[in-house]
C-alpha cells in the first residue's frame, strides 16, 4: 500500500456521488428541448381540432403535438373525418 501515500482520497467519489452524477448526466442526455410557438388558426378549424382531441382523450395541444410529431416522423395515417353536421 505504499503506492497510495501520498493520495488526496477526499477527492474520490463516494458512489452516492456517483450515482447522482450519472443520474444527472442521464436526464441531460435523455431530455428533448421543447421549444413553445404560435400560430394562427381559424376559430372554426381550432374548434374541429378541439373535438376531435376530446374524442381521444386528450388535451387539443397534445394532440396537434402528436399530430405534428407522427408526420414529421411519417407514422402519421391518413383517415378523413367526416365534418360535423
Amino acid at each position: 500500500m505504499e503506492s497510495l501515500n501520498g493520495l488526496d482520497l477526499s477527492k474520490i467519489k463516494t458512489d452516492e456521488e456517483n450515482s447522482k452524477l450519472l443520474q444527472k448526466s442521464a436526464k441531460a442526455f435523455v431530455k428533448k428541448e421543447e421549444t413553445k410557438m404560435n400560430i394562427r388558426i381559424s376559430s372554426h378549424e381550432l374548434e374541429k381540432i378541439k373535438e376531435i382531441a376530446e374524442k381521444e382523450g386528450l388535451k387539443y395541444q397534445t394532440f396537434i403535438k402528436s399530430v405534428l410529431h407522427k408526420y414529421i416522423t411519417g407514422q402519421l395515417v391518413e383517415e378523413k373525418h367526416k365534418p360535423a353536421s
